[in-house]
């Protein structure tokens, strides 16, 4: 009986610890698995709407207990550690959080799903008591607990990505006056400016203040040892609690330190079938590795849930004695603040520049039903196309209700690779409680092609 060994408890660990042992019975594949927190699987992308209220019980993010998994067969371990990899001896060494007691477990086949962490700079005050970084259900605990022992009622959000925004909005639910603070020209970097500057509107319009352009140089304390304010080159913002949501990176120290290979993003590189290059029985997925972006065919970080779930039945498939792949990702994403939706795919123009791709950009506005059906709404769509053959290369949405979904077109013509002019002609559902005769998303195709054409 061989021993698959997987660090990491959460949607790309615990997905492909399931599917290898729905392909292997017990008596033919050991399982176990090691997780620092409290919990598995468990939606992390829920996090600011529990935090938030929206999502009345920390459980409800829950999609498999620890006692689940152990009675299908899983060694489950919480609250355990692992420190090092031993690649050449074929081991890892763990460490029981509360009691520090340390031993080696041996692995036939290692899964690595160590997920991201939020980044925190190396700033003055940064590691006081109130700052929070938002990642896990632990973490999400850490920051209603202190919500719930502070008096103030003053937050600070530093960062303005998609936790950064989410957790505003949160905060503003809990009755608390918010200020983001946010280096970048306007909210949401995944956006282009001229669509994140919808984004600035929609959050200034929910009482929350935007402070653009400013870089934060210290979190100032007061005598008690408790955040106090926020510090940037020219202001200080008052502050009783702070919240990180300046983005993640890859959690791969423990991949570093084992000699495993790491990209330019700092995730580690796999092949098609997620196991780790040059490593035979090694495998990684979810928030810690990189994938290949089908767009402009460079290596990206994106850390989603629904990545990594995928990640991990691709592991478990091929751990179980399948075969399965992965073959990238257009990164699409979506999000909202209050009734306000954001959605993106593709490439923004900074990124097919960077690629090195010549494109034409077109910007629309279109209702989200036909006009004269009641609740109709506007929403902005940007599509960008490659200049000389019209392909499709990215797609932003910024509405309201109906527009952040309406982004999965793009998403399927991207990983199609299909023209905007080939986009014109899909067969879209239509009635005038869902679409105007012409979606919003084929409107700006025909305009896309129509640009094409003209300075192609």
């Amino acid at each position: 009986m061989s021993r698959l060994v997987v660090i990491g408890g959460d949607a790309a660990g615990m997905s492909a610890a399931s599917q290898a042992r729905r392909l292997r019975t017990p008596g033919e594949l050991e399982i176990v698995a090691f997780e620092r927190g409290h919990f598995t699987s468990y939606s992390a992308c829920g996090i600011p709407y529990w935090v938030g209220g929206e999502v009345p019980e920390r459980d409800d993010l829950v999609a498999r207990t620890p006692e689940e998994h152990r009675a299908r067969g899983i060694d489950l371990k919480l609250r355990t550690e692992v420190t090092e990899i031993d690649v050449a001896g074929g081991r890892v060494r763990v460490r029981d959080v509360d009691s520090g007691a340390e031993s080696w477990t041996s692995y036939d086949r290692l899964v690595i799903a160590t997920g991201a962490r939020p980044v925190r700079p190396e700033l003055p005050g940064m590691d006081a008591d109130g700052v929070h970084g938002v990642q896990t259900l632990d973490d999400g605990q850490a920051l209603l607990d202190t919500l719930a022992r502070t008096r103030g009622r003053r937050a600070v959000v530093v960062g303005a990505g998609y936790i950064g925004v989410e957790m505003a909005e949160a905060l503003i639910n809990r009755g608390y006056q918010v200020t983001v603070v946010n280096r970048g020209r306007e909210p949401m970097a995944t956006l282009d400016p001229d669509m994140g500057r919808l984004v600035h509107r929609a959050m200034e319009g929910l009482g929350i203040t935007m402070v653009n352009d400013a870089e934060v140089t210290a979190v100032r304390t007061g005598a008690d040892g408790r955040v106090s304010a926020v510090v940037t080159g020219d202001a200080e913002y008052p502050a009783d609690v702070v919240v990180l949501g300046i983005g993640v990176r890859p959690e791969t120290s423990l991949a570093r330190d084992a000699g495993l290979p790491l990209g330019d993003h700092g995730g580690l590189l796999t092949d098609r079938a997620m196991r780790v290059r040059g490593h035979e029985n090694i495998w990684a997925g979810g928030d810690c590795v990189e994938v290949l972006d089908l767009v402009s065919g460079q290596e990206r970080h994106i850390a989603l849930g629904t990545h990594a779930n995928k990640h991990g039945q691709i592991i478990g498939t091929n751990v179980g004695g399948g075969y399965a792949t992965f073959p990238g990702v257009v990164g699409t994403a979506v999000s909202k603040v209050c009734d306000l939706e954001i959605a993106r795919t593709g490439l923004r123009e900074k990124d097919a520049r960077r690629a090195g791709l010549e494109y034409v950009a077109v910007t629309i506005e279109s209702a989200s039903r036909a006009g004269y059906y009641p609740g109709a709404s506007l929403m902005t769509v940007k599509m960008l196309a490659e200049r000389r053959t019209g392909r499709l290369l990215g797609v932003q949405i910024v509405g309201r209700e109906g527009a952040g979904k309406r982004v999965d077109i793009a998403a399927v013509a991207l990983t199609a690779g299909m023209t905007v002019e080939r986009m014109t002609s899909l067969d879209l559902g239509y009635a005038p409680p869902f679409s105007p005769v012409w979606d919003p998303v084929l409107v700006a195709a025909r305009k896309a092609a129509r640009a094409v054409e003209q300075r192609g």
